[in-house]
This record gives C-alpha cells, structure tokens and sequence, in this order.
C-alpha cells in the first residue's frame, strides 16, 4: 500500500516542511486557466454567460481557448468581478502597462490611389 503525502511531509525536516508550505501557499494564489480563475472568484460558468449575454456552453468554449482576443478576455474578467490589465516587462525598463490598444477613434480608410497622388504632389516638379 502507498504512503499518504502528509506522512511523508511530517517526516520531513522543519525547515523543509517551512519551505514545502511557503510554495504551497505561493501555488495556491496562481491559476492556470480561466476555469480555475472563475471558480477562485466563485462564480459559476451559468453566471458568466448571463453577464456575457451568451449560452452557458459558449463560456465553456471561451474558457477551452488556447487563443483568443483581448477584448473577450477583457470581457470575461469583468463578468467574474474582475478587472484586466496588460502589462509589459522590458529588459531594461520597469514594468510599463498599457492603457489601450490601437486607437480610441478607428482611423479613416485610406486607398492606395491617395497615397500616390500624395507622393506625387510631395515630388519636386523637374
């Protein structure tokens, strides 16, 4: 028969029983999906979808993506209670967080023929 993993802490040294629960306890505040990030704020995938205005498999789906964009991301997280920010580490900079992404306003279209008549009208005449 196997040992039980509290006998086999027990029988370790103080110290390392200290350090065993301190990573514990450092593992415990991470979550690895978004599944798990819903269940840390107690809410349940039916609650999301209602808040999303979505099918409760919908938030299933959301949270079985690999991939997604920012602006769902953003949206689950506020459905949980919550709020997201982005930010970004540089080697050689302290932590920079972004406000927004792209601009507030979406820029006009611009056809390529504009741009050359642009060029053209930029060029010195000969």
């Amino acid at each position: 028969m196997g040992r039980k993993l509290d006998n086999l802490i027990a029988a370790l040294p103080e110290d390392r029983r200290e350090r065993v629960d301190a990573r514990f306890e450092e593992l415990r505040g991470e979550v690895v999906s978004l599944g798990d990030l819903r269940r840390a704020a107690g809410k349940a995938q039916a609650e999301i979808a209602s808040v999303l205005k979505i099918k409760q498999p919908s938030v299933s789906k959301i949270e079985k993506q690999a991939d997604m964009y920012l602006s769902t991301l953003k949206s689950y997280v506020e459905a949980i209670g919550g709020q997201l920010e982005l930010v970004v580490r540089l080697p050689s900079r302290a932590a920079l967080r972004i406000e927004r992404l792209g601009d507030v306003v979406a820029p006009k279209a611009v056809s390529v023929r504009s741009v050359k008549r642009a060029d053209r009208a930029a060029r010195p005449l000969p």
